[in-house]
């Protein structure tokens, strides 16, 4: 059954020219980030997408949260348009974005507090949703007394908290030290088998993709394009497995990916080269 589906994606951004915003239909004066993204995503599946720096990946997940709109397409969800925000999609971002001022189990209730749910009854959803991410015995410790790791931790507890179908996790282990990260890779896992929720993953990381994921998107250099969905052949109870990394299935899936990946990467450096020759240029005109 799909879950998510995404038809003929195109966003379109207007760009800055000397300093002030232009809005004349000039399309010099506007970037198009993505070019037409067409992505089915069944119910329970973990996708992730790769793709090189600027090639829309973020911005494909927040119009699948509703954060914006695209210029041209629609994104589906249970067959129905997305048109913004809504309680069936929880987002993690790479920054925590934890209220400073409340503990963490007050930072997991603040999503069930909108919905007007009591007190004792968000408080004990809340302490549930930490004692899955393993905070149980931190719920009265603010943002500032948690390590990056644990922050994250209590991010992804207030997303799972209003129960959510779909878990958008925009790099979410991107700022955090090697160690922590696998830590919290196999935590996530846990937590899927656990919740059956369908996620949606973005990363640079193709050995996290890897570790992770159902199936891995490789999006093109912008403007931003499936170019490629890869299955990864390891058995969910396989990766818990000490020694996953070093497998035969785990090699050939990375070199497979990276194969698929590195050309982009190759034509985004390229066109981001262009983009400052072009400004350099610009800047000798003046």
């Amino acid at each position: 059954m799909t879950k998510i589906k995404a038809e003929n994606i195109k966003k379109t951004f207007k760009i800055r020219t000397n300093g002030n915003s232009r809005n004349n239909g000039n399309s010099s004066n506007e970037l198009l980030a993505l070019g037409g993204v067409n992505l089915a995503i069944n119910k329970g599946e973990f996708i992730s997408i790769v793709g090189p720096s600027g090639c829309g990946k973020s911005t494909f997940l927040d119009l699948v949260g509703g954060l914006s709109k695209p210029n041209e397409g629609n994104i589906y969800i249970d067959g129905k348009p997305v048109e913004g925000p809504g309680l069936d999609r929880g987002i993690v971002f790479q920054q925590y974005a934890l209220f400073p001022w409340r503990t963490a189990l007050e930072n997991v209730e603040f999503g069930l507090e909108s919905q007007n749910i009591p007190k004792n009854e968000r408080r004990g959803t809340a302490q549930k949703y930490l004692t899955l991410v393993g905070l149980n015995s931190f719920e009265d410790r603010y943002p500032y007394e948690l390590s990056g790791g644990m922050k994250q931790r209590v991010a992804i507890a207030r997303a799972l908290a209003f129960d959510p179908d779909i878990l958008l996790m925009d790099e979410p282990f991107g700022a955090l030290d090697a160690q922590t990260r696998e830590i919290l890779q196999r935590e996530l896992l846990h937590i899927w088998e656990e919740t059956h929720k369908t996620i949606l993953f973005i990363t640079h990381s193709i050995d996290e993709a890897v570790f992770l994921s159902d199936k891995v998107a490789i999006m093109t250099a912008r403007p931003g394009v499936i170019k490629k969905m890869e299955d990864i052949p390891i058995a969910r109870n396989d990766r818990f497995e000490d020694d996953i990394r070093s497998s035969q299935d785990f090699v050939k899936s990375r070199y497979k990916l990276w194969e698929l990946l590195k050309e982009e990467v190759v034509r985004a450096q390229q066109i981001s080269g262009n983009a400052v020759s072009n400004f350099s240029k610009w800047e000798t005109a003046k």
